[in-house]
């Protein structure tokens, strides 16, 4: 099978790649570096030849809702347009648990993309996946200042990227159509100690300040809305499996 990839090169798109390879596929790799852009459709053409399944893991650091809506709504239309013209018989969108009614920030994106796909001209999954273990390191990386860090209070269910990508070329291969079962991981973790947990693993000494913080994503992450639903499929690697991973600072 010909497996185009749109975001190969990011968190979760590495991971897709060496699961299709893994599985004997012909691998696509379509990203910016590589000359193809989803949103303005340069080189798609290309690169959509022959393919049999478009797996979309292609993300954005939008810094506001109306960034985040047009990234998606249009890299997703542009993409299903493309598979159209070069007769792409699937298209698999990696989406989030719980994004449902979001009208702002990131989330609004994916609400959209959802959209889109569900009302396009291509034969389509989607899966929707909790956040993945890099989450709470992602965060550090905004909310740190000096010796402290300010973390977000949160409840989690997070979940190795690898598994998400391994789902998603599963889902490639048994050409599953529709919304398919959510995928979380193995249990609940507090987004603070995460942190907190991470820091350690990793040898970083920084102080994890917990802070109710606001807006509609933030409120999703206390309310339990982030955490798997009834009938999702459960992951295996927990956070402090991937932790044990990880190199330490010297």
């Amino acid at each position: 099978m010909r497996i185009a990839i749109a975001g190969a090169t990011g968190a979760v798109g590495r991971h897709v790649v060496k699961a299709a390879e893994r599985g004997g596929h012909e691998v696509v790799r379509m990203s910016r570096s590589a000359g193809i852009d989803i949103v303005s459709g340069t080189g798609l053409a290309e690169a959509l030849q022959g393919a049999d399944v478009v797996i979309d893991v292609a993300s954005v650091a939008a810094a506001s809702t109306s960034a985040a809506v047009d990234f998606f709504g249009k890299s997703s239309a542009t993409l299903l347009a493309a598979e159209k013209a070069a007769r792409v018989s699937h298209h698999i969108t990696l989406s989030i648990v719980g994004i449902d009614g979001f009208r702002s920030g990131y989330y609004a994106g994916k609400v959209e993309q959802e959209r889109v796909v569900m009302h396009g001209p291509i034969a389509w999954t989607i899966l929707r996946a909790t956040q993945f273990h890099e989450f709470a390191s992602q965060l550090l990386t905004q909310t740190s200042f000096g010796p402290i860090a300010l973390m977000p209070v949160g409840r989690l269910q997070p979940v190795a990227a690898a598994e998400v990508a391994s789902a998603l070329v599963g889902l490639a291969e048994s050409k599953q159509d529709g919304r398919v079962a959510d995928l979380a991981g193995p249990r609940e973790e507090s987004l603070v100690d995460m942190a907190r947990s991470y820091l350690a693993a990793t040898g970083v000494r920084r102080a994890v300040i917990p802070l109710r913080a606001p807006g509609e994503m933030m409120k999703g992450l206390r309310d339990g809305s982030r955490l798997a639903r009834p009938g999702s499929t459960l992951g295996t690697q927990t956070y402090a499996q991937w932790l044990e991973q990880l190199p330490r600072q010297r």
